[in-house]
């Protein structure tokens, strides 16, 4: 059969041509095919625009951006299976046209943005292209974040959790605790409409000793009917808690990290069912640097820890069927406070290295400016120091690009402000791999002016760090760890017989070969660079911060604030609010700043920004994004991006939360 679906009885050599081959066929050349590329067959014949419009073809187009962490701009809470054809190829359109412009051009006003859609189907006034709506009223914004294009979360500073409808601009649910809580983790499960979150409140105010309450929320939108909150656990903790993160809602699984002060080792606190009264909490024997970032993932019913030096990044497994031999009983008594129940080191332990730019490298454009735009907050040519004036194209250099390149921004001085990690967390396909993102926010502060200057560095990572067909170029050690994290097999990646409830030292490590160390490794092969590959917006800029109040235990006379950077970061993007000019102008004119990094690939020339030959110079290209002059960026309590959607969403002292929407 061929393209237009019917029977060919002349199969001569001369009647042979592209749109009579068969389906099948036709269908495995378009999946190397590019969105232009289809277009371009569309245009050729009626046989070939039939076939390059049908599901199969899209659905390989979605799936290719999905696999580049590149979200599909869906309405509300729909799926990839809900989108009729016509919806599916609207969505590959938009999201490949987005994709290109934010790499290309950068971010600018759109008028077709999901949010703008009003349930009258209009706009307010002049706001063509960003939407006003209100804040909870009376309250301070201390979180807010978008559910969809329809919903937004918001935590305030009072304790109260709002979802608040975008369109009808009115709140929908509430959650008011009567007293101080504070958000501490979010996540949304778009497959069952549910968001789980959890809140937290001092109970001790002891520093090394303190005692948290946590409660475990969700938030369900049912088909027909308005939202509502409840309450799935309760839980405490001992320690100073540095993160908290709901692995797995569909098998009721969370853990947290705690500081163990007396070692100054990570402490891991699990629920391995929120739902039975018992707890596993260990001191993992892992060293905590102020120089690192940590995350927690699941992998193959295992607890990763992934840790992030600022040369060489670690992953420490943990399988669930080990840690459940160590669960012990809660209880719900006001007298209760877990303890840690022993040291227990990972199964499995496995690093690789960052791969810095090449010291040898050109100055490479930190910044590009849109010349259509004329974004607001930027200085007139000539009246200060422009940093937009770099040539448009990324530069390359004759640096080899390998990681024997050192750090450019080592610890000390730099250490990091924020780290942010961000898996994918909207709707995708089986097929597609789970990544991670992480940007981590740079700062070196200055005594003598007291000022801090900040860059921004961002890279790709996996669970494994070390893929099974990488396994021909390590050593064994390495590779029988990289086979046991595969395998979920602890027998496997035990040494000499020990027990899983043995010490850090009986783990197999993933090592490098004698002639490499953590500090000069081999270089790894491409698809592991591609990865651990760092992009930096390294020309020093001051983000713009504000003074949120400590907690009291922190500070009982209560006359200390701690500054939090304005800067939201989405899988390969971020965004943030930074001065103007440098210091010694003594003005405060601000700007909202935005920076895409190039999409996931194996293929290091192609990890590189449009118009570019290759990813040498490592240099994230940064614009300055056009904003409403009602939004006063003095005013600024909060800020978030939503890339799908082309968003980003600020929320003021006024009451205000500004949606801007841009193509």
């Amino acid at each position: 059969m061929s393209a237009n679906g019917t029977e060919q009885s002349d199969t001569s050599q001369d009647m042979i041509s592209l749109a009579t081959l068969p389906y099948d066929l036709l269908l495995n050349i378009a999946r190397h095919l590019e969105l232009r590329d289809i277009h371009a067959l569309q245009l050729t014949c009626k046989a070939l625009h039939g076939f390059a419009t049908t599901r199969p073809v899209y659905r390989n187009l979605a799936t290719a951006l999905l696999k580049r962490c590149r979200a599909l701009p869906l309405h509300g809470f729909q799926r990839l299976s809900d989108l009729t054809d016509e919806q599916l190829v609207e969505a590959v359109n938009q999201a490949t046209r987005l994709e290109t412009a934010w790499l290309t051009r950068g971010p600018r006003p759109s008028t077709s943005s999901p949010y703008l859609t009003a349930g009258e189907g209009s706009t307010d006034g002049n706001r063509s292209w960003y939407k006003v709506i209100r804040a909870p009223p009376n309250e301070e914004v201390d979180w807010l974040s978008p559910i969809t294009s329809s919903y937004s979360l918001c935590a305030t500073k009072s304790g109260k959790v709002v979802c608040w409808d975008v369109h009808r601009d009115e709140c929908l649910a509430e959650w008011d605790p009567k007293e101080r809580w504070e958000l501490w983790k979010c996540r949304v499960e778009f497959d069952i409409r549910t968001v789980f979150f959890t809140m937290a409140k001092v109970l001790q105010r002891s520093f090394d000793d303190r005692v948290m309450e946590f409660v475990l929320m969700k938030l369900e939108f049912p088909d027909k009917g308005e939202p509502r909150f409840s309450e799935l656990a309760t839980f405490k903790t001992i320690g100073i808690v540095m993160n908290v993160f709901l692995l797995d809602p569909s098998s009721c699984l969370l853990s947290a990290f705690v500081w163990v002060a007396s070692s100054n080792t990570i402490g891991l606190y699990a629920l391995l069912d929120w739902r039975k009264e018992e707890y596993v909490f260990i001191d993992t024997g892992i060293e905590c640097s102020m120089s690192s970032n940590w995350s927690c993932i699941l992998y193959k019913e295992q607890i990763v820890i992934h840790s992030e030096e600022s040369d060489v990044a670690y992953q420490y497994f943990y399988p669930i069927s080990v840690l459940q031999q160590h669960a012990r009983p809660s209880s719900s008594a006001s007298s209760f406070v877990p303890s840690i129940s022993q040291r227990l080191g990972p199964v499995t332990t496995m690093s690789a290295p960052f791969i810095f730019p090449p010291q040898t490298r050109t100055s490479s454009p930190e910044t590009i400016p849109d010349e259509e735009a004329q974004p607001n907050g930027d200085a007139p040519e000539g009246e200060a120091p422009n940093p937009d004036g770099a040539d448009g194209d990324a530069e390359e250099d004759g640096g080899s690009g390998t990681i024997s390149d050192g750090n450019p921004f080592p610890y000390p001085p730099w250490y990091p402000e924020s780290a942010h990690f961000v898996r994918q967390w909207w709707p995708t396909l089986a097929s597609v791999p789970r990544l991670s993102c992480t940007v981590v926010l740079l700062a070196d502060h200055e005594p003598e002016t007291h000022r801090t200057r900040y860059v921004l560095a961002q890279h790709y990572f996996k669970v494994p760090l070390i893929e099974p067909d990488e396994l021909e170029q390590m050593p064994a050690a390495a590779a029988k760890a990289v086979e046991a994290a595969h395998a979920n097999s602890p027998s496997v990646a035990l040494a000499n017989g020990a027990s899983p409830g043995g010490s850090a030292s009986s783990s197999e490590h993933g090592s490098w070969p004698e002639d490499a160390t953590p500090d000069r490794p081999r270089k790894p092969s491409s698809a592991e660079s591609s990865m651990m590959r760092l992009w930096y917006v390294s020309e020093p800029f001051e983000v713009v911060c504000v003074l949120d109040g400590m907690d009291d235990e922190l500070d009982p006379d209560g006359g200390q604030e701690r500054p939090r950077p304005l800067m939201a970061v989405d899988f390969g993007h971020a965004v943030w609010i930074e001065f103007a000019y440098p210091p010694e102008m003594d003005r405060e004119d601000k700007r909202l700043r935005f920076v895409t990094f190039p999409p996931v690939t194996n293929d290091r020339d192609a990890m590189s920004y449009a118009g570019t030959s290759t990813a040498d110079s490592l240099e994230g290209i940064v614009r300055t994004l056009e904003v409403p002059e009602e939004l006063d960026l003095d005013a600024v309590e909060t800020i978030n991006i939503d890339q799908s959607q082309g968003a980003i969403i600020i929320s003021v002292r006024d009451g205000k939360i500004f949606i801007l929407c841009y193509e």
